[in-house]
């Protein structure tokens, strides 16, 4: 090539684009047609305690086509986005809390405490330690302070995925102290080590304030409303098109056949990936933030309280409350590809003033007034709980509304992404981990099926729905509660598919890598993720790590039945 003046060079393709041709490593890619980077697939959680009423819950329908009618009762916000929802049936979280275990062999889990199982085994599938085999034993390290042995999902995803290494972990209006909470509800954890003899994992306590967040993530704004450039690429056209007389008077210039083609080579691929890339930036901007609702002012009024104010439930604009406020943090993560993964983790025991509701959640969840596990019906209990439960509904569809408001590669931002409502419990007073209410809004880019509930178990559209109304289902004050014998729950022997395999397909969504060898997630893996967790079979964690013989993963692989291509 003759001599360029160095004007003329960096006007070219913006001066970069224009270089980037010379460096052979990006000639090489382009002439093997290497596929040019997917755009993000962004994955939030939302997380509840205490399960709900399954029986208002659950459609009756457990496999096949949803429609509008299907999401009644309790879900009933959601009906509007029936087509984008998926109710993945009959899955089973590992560790489960229970009367009769008598050590390893027998019972559903380990012997610790009904959430510390729950909660700390939830995401990372992993056994709890130190163990105890005693469901009664009141111990400080077993019942109150065990962790679990490995790190959870959203710290693996954000370590392989991130460029911080960490989840967007938010706290909903549970805004205390920068320790996060006790592990008889933390979900989120790290562990230092990857050998399983060592010590338990470390809790993650991430962000009690939707302003922290909100602090992280404006420095990526872009100031105002895109430019006309940005918003012509955000709309589809190339990239070239854009630049196209500074790169008509390049392609002018005395050059050799090889340059030449390098320089085509170049527009091609900057084309390929501009275009794709293009719409998550384009709508990272103060302007989006404030039409989401998150302007200063409101983010900064958020979470805060008197002491009196019901901070979840209290207004911060005419069409957000608290709570709406953290899940506007989650969007705009997804908006700036700030992580691959946020966290909606809600309160535990939590007194919903604002829903004028007299009891704390937790006694709620064993029918009472108190925390005893047997009793008198409390009077409307179950009306109580309905009310919760259609309140996180409301929640989940205003997080997934804002998504589908806004576009992205496959659709609206929704349709790239995947955004899963977990409960830590099925039925709260029977405590049981089989059956899950677990809801997806979002096809993560196409790789989902969305518009069904889908029985991972067996398949039949008949599964229970549980028998939560078994109990003070008359509304009256006189009904007994027993919260030992398992009736409102769903039967053991019943919707017990792992959640491990569940993970699987989440993983394998936002383009998680598996070690070839193994199946478990593995950065720098160049296979599927087909393994994850200690084991998929509740009955393994019985005893705690290394009590039961052959504790491994039984069935690998993900649901495929969750796939849009199967």
């Amino acid at each position: 090539m003759t001599a360029i003046h160095r004007r003329t060079f960096l006007r070219g393709l913006g001066g970069a684009a224009v270089a980037a041709p010379f460096l052979g490593s990006v000639w090489e890619r382009a002439v093997r047609g290497q596929a040019a980077v997917a755009p993000p697939r962004p994955l939030i959680l939302m997380f509840t305690h205490y399960g709900c009423v399954t029986t208002k819950w659950f459609p009756q329908k457990s496999h096949g086509a949803l429609v509008a009618g299907d999401i009644a009762n309790s879900i009933a916000p959601l009906a509007p986005y029936v087509a984008k929802l998926l109710i993945p049936r009959g899955i089973r979280a590992m560790n489960e809390w229970t009367q009769d275990n008598t050590g390893a062999g027998h019972g559903r889990g380990q012997g610790n405490d009904t959430h510390i199982n729950a909660c700390g085994s939830y995401f990372t599938c992993q056994p709890v330690t130190p163990n105890t085999d005693n469901p009664f034993d009141f111990s400080q390290a077993t019942k109150f302070n065990a962790v679990p042995l490995g790190t959870s999902l959203d710290h693996v995803i954000a370590q392989q995925l991130g460029t911080s290494g960490t989840p967007l972990f938010m706290r909903v209006g549970n805004t205390g102290g920068t320790q996060g909470e006790s592990p008889q509800s933390n979900i989120s954890y790290i562990k230092a080590s990857t050998d399983p003899a060592t010590a338990g994992a470390m809790r993650y306590p991430g962000l009690g304030m939707p302003k922290d967040a909100f602090t992280l993530m404006t420095g990526l704004f872009g100031q105002g409303s895109p430019s006309p450039d940005t918003y012509a690429a955000a709309r589809g056209k190339r990239v070239s098109d854009l630049v196209k007389a500074d790169l008509d008077s390049f392609k002018r210039l005395n050059m050799s056949k090889a340059d030449r083609s390098k320089v085509d080579a170049w527009e091609a691929l900057l084309n390929a990936t501009g275009t794709t890339m293009a719409p998550a930036p384009a709508q990272c901007t103060a302007d989006v933030a404030a039409r989401l609702g998150a302007t200063p002012g409101s983010v900064a009024s958020a979470g805060m309280s008197d002491g009196t104010t019901d901070v979840l439930t209290a207004p911060v604009t005419s069409s957000l409350d608290g709570a709406d406020m953290y899940s506007v943090m989650a969007v705009l993560s997804a908006v700036c590809n700030y992580s691959p993964v946020s966290v909606l983790k809600y309160p535990p025991n939590y007194y919903f003033k604002g829903l004028g509701i007299p009891i704390e959640s937790a006694s709620l969840s064993h029918r009472l007034n108190n925390a005893n596990l047997s009793g008198t019906c409390l009077a409307d209990v179950l009306m109580y709980l309905q009310t919760i439960d259609r309140y996180y509904a409301t929640k989940f569809a205003n997080l997934i509304g804002m998504l589908d408001s806004l576009s992205g590669s496959t659709g609206s931002l929704l349709d790239d992404s995947a955004v899963v409502w977990f409960q830590e419990l099925s039925d709260g007073l029977a405590q049981n981990l089989n059956n899950l209410p677990i809801m997806q809004a979002g096809g993560c880019g196409g790789y989902f099926k969305t518009g069904w509930t889908i029985n991972v178990e067996d398949g039949p559209a008949t599964l229970t729905q549980g028998h939560s109304d078994a109990q003070c289902a008359d509304g009256s004050a006189t009904g007994m509660v027993n919260g030992l014998d398992g009736t409102t729950g769903t039967p053991a022997n019943v919707a017990n598919a792992p959640i491990n395999k569940y993970f699987c397909n989440l993983m394998n969504a936002v383009g998680l890598k598996g070690d070839a060898s193994s199946g478990f997630p593995q950065k720098g893996g160049t296979a599927p993720v087909t393994k994850f967790g200690y084991s998929d079979l509740t009955t393994d964690f019985c005893g705690g790590a290394g009590a039961v013989a052959g504790a491994t993963i039984h069935s690998p692989g993900e649901y495929t039945a969750l796939k849009a291509n199967p």
